[in-house]
């Protein structure tokens, strides 16, 4: 049952994380995301085979990254930094949007509170700066263009081996990945739970 309901809130967390990117990227200018079919709040649009496959093998998974084209916006730059950003943005307001309800009227349930769980965790997690997280875009699009380029070769080269060393590594009985997302995640959870 645990992992249904983790699904389901990963699920809800995904869909709107990937629907944020693609709506902040279509109304800055890039039609890209709206001619892949991506401005939608339909989950299979988002879903990523192998990332939904492994949330039942390993209770983590990824949606499908949203395809933009910076050269669409007016500043490339600092645009891309804004469509990076409203992912991570959109899973902080639906966790904080709950945990507001539950402050409110003192109502919550295991699903709702799991779904805000998901979601701070989600948030967290796209925000550290390693490809292909959406800290990453971040990170290179405030250095300068050269430097930016130089970690760009780097990143391509082993980013993806470095998210999957901190996530499968084990470091004092957890992981680097948990040892970044839990203390923020129990901070956001204290505050509204």
């Amino acid at each position: 049952m645990d992992i249904i309901i983790s699904a389901i809130g990963l699920l809800i967390a995904v869909t709107i994380h990937e629907f944020s990117h693609a709506y902040t990227a279509d109304r800055l200018g890039d039609p890209t995301p709206r001619a892949m079919g991506r401005v939608t709040l339909n989950p299979l649009a988002h879903l990523d085979p192998l990332g939904t496959i492994m949330v039942f093998i390993v209770n983590f998974g990824w949606g499908k990254p949203v395809p933009i084209d910076p050269y669409n916006f007016k500043y490339p730059r600092r645009d891309e930094i804004l469509v990076s950003l409203a992912g991570p943005a959109s899973n902080f307001v639906l966790g904080s949007l709950i945990g507001i309800i539950y402050l409110t009227t003192g109502y919550t349930n295991q699903i709702l509170y799991l779904i805000a769980i998901i979601n701070f965790s989600l948030g967290v997690f796209n925000l550290i700066p390693i490809p292909p997280l959406d800290g990453s875009k971040v990170f290179l699009n405030l250095m300068s263009v050269e430097k930016s380029y130089e970690w760009q070769k780097a990143f391509d080269r082993y980013g993806f081996f470095i998210v999957a060393a901190c996530l499968f590594l084990p470091v004092g009985g957890s992981n680097i990945i948990n040892l970044i997302v839990s203390p923020i995640v129990s901070f956001l959870s204290n505050l509204f739970f």
